[in-house]
């Protein structure tokens, strides 16, 4: 099999990458990656002789149409996600998320080659924080944010494509994801670093907001189930019943680094901030037969902190600078 892994050096697509390579040896992988402030070469690294890596703009239709032809499945993670980021400057939003998914959805189309598209939950805005609803597949989108009104858009146009141009894709839209290779601007790695460069991390708000947090490589095995046996058309929610206030991380980060729980500061709340998200992901294990392996949050988010513990050469390039932003924006 011949697979083109878009955004493949990002966090999640890395991650993807190294699972293919370990788990699917008889996978010929090509990552195609604009290689921005949130993609690195680097987060390939342990694999760099076994894929191939293509340094390029997902919204370059000439050379989709190449890789594509050449393929036999695409994984489409490539996505501007940060939704500080959106807030700031959204136009590379449109690109990256409209445009390019409009991209890759013609090549797939012109040469009849099977899509996964990845998405998130922020499409379908937030839920109250005392009702025990959770979002399924016919939740009605309502984005909050420019990063999830593009990447609803980017869903709206994989559906459009399926009914009106019988393209053979599936979508999934997942909950907040942590683990290994995440950038230092999101919220875990965020204050795991802080900690470990004598910074004192940061909370929004109350910490009230609540996420429904997954273990990266359980997203990726979610995936990899789809792309060999989801129902073509259909949209899975990937979930891991991880539901927990920010400010419950904040502070089992804190106590598992061997800190106060209470040592960290209060920070401007994000304009917009969503409220809950909780995935209902019985679809996918029911039919498809997928459970979480990371079940236990807790040691899970221990292995991530031993991971940039051990892995500073990877994340210390990016820290000033993601702290010279967030201060800029008195965050």
């Amino acid at each position: 099999m011949r697979l083109l892994v878009t955004g493949g050096a990002g966090f999640i697509g890395a991650n993807f990458v190294h699972a293919t390579v370990r788990e699917h040896p008889d996978v010929r992988v090509t990552v195609l990656d604009a290689l921005t402030y949130a993609g690195s070469s680097e987060s390939l690294a342990p694999v760099a002789d076994d894929v191939r890596l293509v340094h390029g703009d997902i919204g370059d239709g000439e050379l989709v149409e190449k890789l594509v032809a050449e393929t036999d499945a695409v994984v489409h993670f490539a996505a501007e996600t940060h939704v500080d980021n959106s807030l700031a400057d959204p136009e590379a939003f449109v690109h990256t998320n409209v445009v390019g998914t409009f991209t890759v959805l013609e090549a797939v189309r012109r040469h009849g080659i099977r899509l996964h598209h990845v998405s998130t939950d922020e499409v379908y805005g937030d839920l109250p924080l005392d009702d025990p609803i959770r979002f399924t597949e016919a939740t009605p989108y309502n984005p909050s944010s420019p990063y999830s009104a593009t990447k609803a858009a980017s869903d709206m146009l994989v559906r459009s494509w399926v009914r009106s141009f019988c393209v053979r894709a599936t979508i999934s839209n997942c909950s907040n994801n942590y683990g290994p290779y995440q950038h230092v601007e999101k919220f875990i790695p965020r204050q795991i670093t802080n900690v470990l460069t004598g910074r004192r991390p940061k909370l929004y708000g109350l910490g009230t907001n609540v996420r429904d947090w997954i273990h990266v490589t359980d997203h990726n095995r979610a995936v990899w189930r789809i792309l060999a046996d989801g129902e073509l058309g259909r949209t899975y929610l990937i979930g891991a019943d991880g539901e927990r206030d920010n400010l419950t991380v904040m502070r089992t980060l804190l106590r598992l680094m061997d800190r106060d729980p209470d040592d960290f500061d209060h920070v401007t709340d994000r304009a917009g901030h969503d409220l809950r998200y909780a995935i209902d992901p019985s679809a996918l294990r029911d039919e498809l037969g997928w459970t979480p392996q990371h079940d236990d949050f807790e040691s899970g988010l221990a292995a991530t902190i031993a991971w940039y513990r051990d892995n500073e050469s990877w994340w210390r390039p990016l820290k000033d600078a993601s702290e010279a932003m967030y201060e800029e924006r008195n965050q």
